[in-house]
């Protein structure tokens, strides 16, 4: 295994490769279809090389562990907003997620529809390219727009344009106060609409989600000045008192372990075959839930992060192709647009069907065209999102 721990020695490594290269951070999350090839960690890779509090921003090395920057960000009360997903759990995975990992795939939690994904506080990037090159873009600062912007290109790449070597994020102040309003008892339809109307209210809701099972429950989540939180919480409870029972979730440590378990897909992590959807809610409800009728007993709709998790463990290879086909069926999908992505399965199971969800050819065309640009050795990766 090549572990380089300079960017100097990842170019070297890179350039002088001459065969297929497995590269990746932590090692927690093997999505993708399995690749062949000389495994390249960038685990030691690792460190924080500037975090400026006063200015919200933060440079970090790709192998740098996601922990160590939280807890920097959490001595000066500061956070990554967009609270990247720990995949450890759901996967049964060891090792330590790293910051680069989550840029590469673009990581990101129910916290999106307020502050958006990983790729959006994104400021600027070190990678270099298949052919050895150190090529950097954006900046360290929130002032920079200049140049093709590489940086949202690279993120959720997974390794195929390019190996991270460092990267740099705005960060943002935690808030002073979160609660979390439960409405109970809720089936799909009444939690679409509790979550509809929570999102598109005035009240700045930053995480709605349902769980359903023998407890059906909608969380709604509220963060901010804490005048505000108590005021808008209120709010939000007359707006929904006609769904039911609603209670109310106010410690910090509470609010943390609820969200955290949302964030990882925790009630799924005993499924053998996971998938994560990403769809309209109204289509997800009304089109992929319906069609899919016993298939989707155990869920979790992430409406505030877009998502449906769905978790199944017999016969996942249909079911796989049932939902890429769904997906893309616009009597079904009445929205358009969306895709499913296999996240957990074994690997005879992620070599025999398209993990990701087939592009259009065009789109497939210019996905191809970047990567030789980029890649032109085909070392990258190959193979992982193809």
């Amino acid at each position: 295994m090549m572990k380089p721990k300079t960017e100097a020695e990842l170019a070297g490594m890179v350039g002088a490769a001459s065969g297929p290269l497995h590269v990746f951070g932590g090692g927690t999350r093997p999505v993708g279809k399995p690749v062949t090839g000389e495994a390249l960690s960038l685990a030691d890779l690792s460190g924080i090389v500037d975090y400026e509090p006063g200015a919200l921003t933060l440079v970090a090395k790709a192998g740098t562990p996601v922990a160590e920057i939280e807890a920097a960000l959490a001595a000066e009360g500061q956070r990554l907003a967009f609270e990247p997903m720990d995949h450890r759990a759901l996967l049964g995975t060891q090792g330590t997620p790293t910051i680069g990992g989550v840029v590469a795939a673009n990581v990101s939690g129910p916290r999106r529809v307020s502050v958006g994904a990983a790729r959006d506080s994104l400021l600027g990037v070190r990678f270099v390219d298949g052919s050895g090159r150190v090529l950097k873009n954006g900046g360290r600062v929130m002032k920079n727009v200049t140049g093709y912007d590489l940086v949202k290109l690279l993120a959720g790449s997974h390794g195929t344009l390019g190996v991270l070597s460092e990267v740099s994020f705005k960060v943002l102040p935690t808030p002073e106060a979160v609660r979390t309003l439960v409405v109970h008892g809720v089936t799909d339809v009444a939690a679409l609409d509790a979550m509809t109307r929570a999102i598109t209210s005035p009240f700045e809701v930053s995480g709605a989600a349902h769980l359903p099972g023998d407890d059906p429950r909608v969380l709604l989540r509220i963060e901010g000045f804490a005048g505000s939180v108590a005021y808008r919480a209120g709010q939000l409870t007359s707006l929904l008192a006609d769904l039911g029972e609603i209670s109310e979730i106010a410690t910090p440590e509470d609010n943390a372990g609820l969200w955290r378990a949302v964030r990882d897909a925790e009630a799924l992590k005993d499924r053998a075959n996971v998938w994560r959807i990403s769809m309209t809610p109204g289509a997800m409800v009304n089109g992929l839930l319906q069609a899919l009728g016993d298939d989707a007993r155990t869920y979790i709709l992430d409406w505030a992060g877009g998502l449906c998790w769905l978790g199944a463990d017999g016969g996942p290879e249909a079911l796989h192709h049932r939902l890429q086909s769904l997906v893309a069926d616009r009597a079904v999908n009445a929205g358009g647009g969306g895709h499913v992505t296999l996240v957990k399965g074994d690997a005879a199971l992620r070599a025999s069907v398209p993990v990701f969800q087939p592009e259009p050819a065009p789109i497939a065309a210019l996905a191809r065209g970047l990567r030789e640009k980029f890649d032109p050795k085909g070392i990258l990766n190959p193979g992982l999102m193809g």
